[in-house]
């Protein structure tokens, strides 16, 4: 594989030049390379491909910050002409010229610092640590004192890039930078982006699956991996909504933190068995609490739920085994829900043993695989040997694995490109011919019009809102 990122010798000679990039795991096999990889100062180049394909090893090998067992096995890496040697070299040139946004930014976030703090980090003063939170669109008087689980996912990534372009670094790696974001959002992201296109002191490479972000900001663009093919989908038949609630939900009041501003205030809403309804609404209004609510994970201040004729217990402590199976959640960041000790293998075979009683998990695990679109060797990978995109389809594989009757997905093609995630939705759409309901939160218009119903999170209510209007 080799992307092709070529530029003459004289326009990266202050810019970023990397040849030869070869990079393999534990046991000698190529995960990507080799690669070249060219940006003159002043330029956005975007790095594109299927998931899975390599590009975020791409940016950890470029930067030297690649997790064991992957290795560099040859290449080089030149900042305005001087080679980066790996090791202590490395790290300084980080430290001193590079600002990150990795995919996972809230993984990156320290959990006890407020918003404002973790700015500083990066070696703003306090006016600018603020200037920066406005700059992405986040009021100061509002978030400079939330600490990162205080923050809605997409919240923790417009911080992370406030805190990544707040020291105006010379080189800046932004991997899916508003995945997590609505429109409004990601504007702000964009803008911060776009000021440094054109100046000299300047680098940035952007990974990206959102073609209309690519097509924003990039200068050049540079594929990782075979070309994507155009996203389909419609291969799977469309299935009928029962005309029976699965769930329904009665007077929910919802608040964050627990016993703080209420997110949603007396709230009324039903998902039919079979039926796909997609949650829509700004980032931070309560998208992801609600699905967290629903799966137990989050207090609730008042409200009552059933499943089918069964009461839901809000807190999951107190849910029976059949309703813990019934009702299983994708969050928004898998990274942080997939044990980074055990291998896919035994993620998957844990909710295949307890919940949906398989005695030997072996082919039901290559199965699950194969349905997300993942290969059946993947088994014997740990989460940080994956990509983002790959680790989002473990999550669901082990939702699956319990044999929902209700599943709850938290922005579940935000790290997969578009022929992956038409793939996913064709797969939800097999499982609902079943009597799979799906309740998702999702910025993608893609999900939005692939609903049966699309619900609007705005002012602490749902409403109803045709799935036309959603793109």
């Amino acid at each position: 594989m080799t992307g092709n990122g070529s530029t003459s010798d004289a326009a990266v000679a202050g810019g970023l030049s990397v040849t030869g990039l070869h990079v393999v795991d534990a046991d000698g096999r190529t995960v990507i390379g080799p690669v070249d990889l060219h940006a003159a100062p002043g330029e956005v180049v975007a790095l594109v491909g299927p998931s899975g394909a390599g590009k975020t090893v791409l940016l950890s090998a470029v930067l030297d910050a690649l997790a064991p067992p992957l290795r560099r096995a040859a290449g080089q890496v030149r900042w305005q002409g001087t080679l980066v040697a790996p090791g202590a070299a490395a790290r300084r040139w980080r430290r001193r010229r590079v600002g990150v946004v990795g995919q996972d930014p809230a993984q990156a976030l320290h959990p006890l610092r407020r918003a404002a703090a973790l700015i500083a980090e990066s070696g703003a003063d306090a006016a600018s640590s603020r200037a920066a939170l406005a700059a992405v669109g986040l009021a100061p008087a509002r978030y400079a004192d939330r600490r990162a689980h205080q923050l809605s996912g997409g919240q923790a990534q417009r911080v992370a890039v406030a805190r990544a372009v707040a020291a105006e670094p010379d080189l800046l790696v932004l991997d899916e930078p508003t995945s997590a974001l609505d429109e409004a959002a990601m504007q702000f992201v964009a803008a911060a982006v776009r000021v440094r296109r054109g100046d000299p002191r300047c680098v940035t490479l952007l990974v990206s699956h959102d073609a209309a972000v690519v097509a924003a900001l990039a200068d050049r663009v540079v594929q990782i991996g075979t070309p994507l093919a155009p996203a389909r989908t419609g291969s799977v038949p469309r299935p009928e909504p029962g005309a029976t609630p699965l769930l329904s939900v009665r007077d929910l009041t919802v608040s964050q933190p627990p016993g703080g501003a209420a997110l949603l205030r007396e709230v009324d809403f039903q998902v039919a068995a079979g039926e796909f309804v997609s949650v829509r609404g700004p980032s931070g209004g309560g998208k992801s609490t609600l699905l967290r609510a629903l799966a137990g994970l989050h207090p609730v201040d008042a409200g009552h739920a059933r499943l089918g004729d069964t009461d839901l217990p809000w807190p999951v402590r107190r849910r029976t085994q059949p309703l813990l199976r019934a009702v299983q959640l994708v969050g928004q960041h898998p990274a942080d829900a997939l044990n980074p000790a055990h291998r896919v293998g035994a993620t998957l075979a844990r909710p295949l043993r307890t919940l949906a009683g398989v005695d030997a998990p072996d082919t039901h695990i290559a199965r699950l695989l194969t349905q997300v679109g993942l290969a059946p060797d993947i088994a014997a990978r740990r989460p940080h040997e994956l990509s983002g995109g790959q680790r989002q389809r473990v999550a669901l594989a082990r939702a699956l694995a319990a044999g929902p009757r209700l599943l709850l997905a938290d922005e579940i093609t935000a790290a997969l490109d578009a022929g992956t995630a038409a793939g996913v939705l064709d797969l939800l759409d097999r499982l609902r011919a079943g009597g799979l309901a799906v309740l998702t939160a999702s910025h993608d218009p893609a999900v939005a019009a692939h609903a049966d119903r699309v619900l609007l999170l705005h002012d602490n209510d749902l409403t109803s809102e045709d799935p036309a209007h959603a793109r």
